[in-house]
């Protein structure tokens, strides 16, 4: 539920977009309010960072709470405030608390997990992340419908503090002994054990990449739906089924990773990345960039599938050698993606022209990339083999990492 926050938070806002843009004075249609949606993920990307290392320093419970209270402090903030500018600024906020349940989240189901049932919960968690939209943007349609545009963020607190009620009763999965230190030598050897652990960094990219387009769909869904395909009107409908077959493709994942294996599903997936981005970009310029909608979005759907379980995969396999810093390998692996992934992502926004044809674009690139990317870092990583000992898991880290 924590990690569905994050989504709650961009997602209910998009369908208040025409009326928060009349509340600022910006003209119908303005891409600057994109901002508030790069704004939140660059937050949430920069706070995993001290979330990390607060989490390996004083367990993961903390780090939850603290960030689920600035979470609904800065929602309130949002709600309030008065310029575009200064409503960047709460958003960015907002991301910074979000970061914290995010990176807590994560490092808990390290503790417990590994390998490819690491994935599996991995895949249940993302499910939920993108279950969210499926309702998220019907949700701040029907508050619209009965308030202002401020009730689409009163909702995010007022689950925050459910959240935080739940959170209460969550086990404590790093014991007192295992806790690092804030020294600048622990943090930085920390650092260093991510960094240097086998193909952490290739992963890292290639998330990084693939994160870059899936934020610009998810930051101009509402126009390209509205504007390229004239379905405004259906926008959360849309949206919702969209994120359903993305939910799906994370539940279809956790259930066969552990026979199938990470590196098959990897190879599978950004095979499939390539195929559908190729025909997404193929589509639009047969169509001056305006496909049909029945035509294109299905195979949109197909990318952007196969790109979310590259995603929860390389992760994972990031994550694998990464038990002894699990909160700072899952800051790491959470703030660089987001962060420069944000910026991608708001580059790729601005060349939105009335057409599908940049996002397309932009996703055949991607998907080239990852292609050649993924298929370097297996080559170099040390996955252990399916269901592997809890034993051989910590030998494995052992010879990887403290060698």
């Amino acid at each position: 539920m924590s990690i569905g926050m994050t989504a709650l938070a961009i997602d209910t806002i998009l369908p208040a977009f025409d009326e928060i843009r009349a509340h600022l004075g910006l003209e119908p249609g303005a891409t600057e309010l994109t901002l508030l949606v790069s704004a939140f993920l660059i937050g949430f990307g920069v706070g995993q960072l001290p979330a990390g290392l607060l989490a390996d320093r004083f367990g993961r419970r903390p780090v939850l709470w603290g960030g689920l209270g600035l979470y609904i402090v800065a929602a309130l903030a949002t709600s309030v405030a008065p310029s575009l500018w200064t409503m960047a600024a709460a958003r960015f906020v907002w991301g910074l608390g979000a970061a914290g349940p995010r990176v807590a989240v994560t490092a808990m189901v390290r503790d417990a997990f590994s390998g490819e049932q690491m994935a599996r919960q991995m895949s249940t968690i993302m499910a939920v992340f993108l279950l969210i939209p499926m309702f998220a943007p019907g949700m701040g349609a029907a508050l619209l419908t009965v308030g202002s545009w401020q009730w689409t963020i009163w909702i995010c607190a007022i689950l925050g503090i459910f959240v935080v009620a739940l959170g209460i009763r969550l086990p404590a999965t790093l014991p007192v002994d295992q806790r690092r230190s804030l020294d600048l030598g622990e943090v930085w050897t920390s650092w260093r054990m991510v960094f240097s652990a086998p193909a952490t960094v290739p992963y890292m990219f290639a998330i990084t990449l693939a994160t870059g387009v899936f934020l610009s769909y998810l930051a101009s869904s509402e126009n390209f739906f509205e504007v390229v395909f004239d379905l405004g009107d259906w926008f959360p409908i849309i949206f919702g089924v969209m994120a359903f077959g993305l939910a799906g493709a994370a539940i279809l994942n956790g259930r066969v990773v552990e026979a199938a294996g990470l590196p098959r599903l990897m190879r599978v997936s950004t095979i499939a990345f390539v195929v559908s981005a190729a025909a997404m970009l193929t589509l639009s310029l047969l169509a001056s960039g305006t496909p049909s909608f029945w035509v294109f979005a299905p195979v949109m759907l197909l990318a952007l599938m196969s790109l979310q379980v590259m995603i929860v995969n390389a992760n994972t396999a990031a994550m694998v050698p990464l038990g002894h810093v699990a909160g700072s390998g899952a800051a790491l692996l959470g703030m660089v993606p987001l962060v420069f992934g944000s910026l991608l992502g708001s580059a790729i926004d601005q060349q939105f022209d009335g057409s599908m044809t940049p996002l397309s674009a932009a996703f055949l690139g991607a998907s080239v990339l990852v292609f050649g990317i993924i298929r370097y870092a297996l080559r170099i990583s040390e996955l252990p083999p399916i269901k592997e000992s809890a034993q051989h898991e910590v030998d494995c880290l052992e010879v990887g990492i403290g060698g």
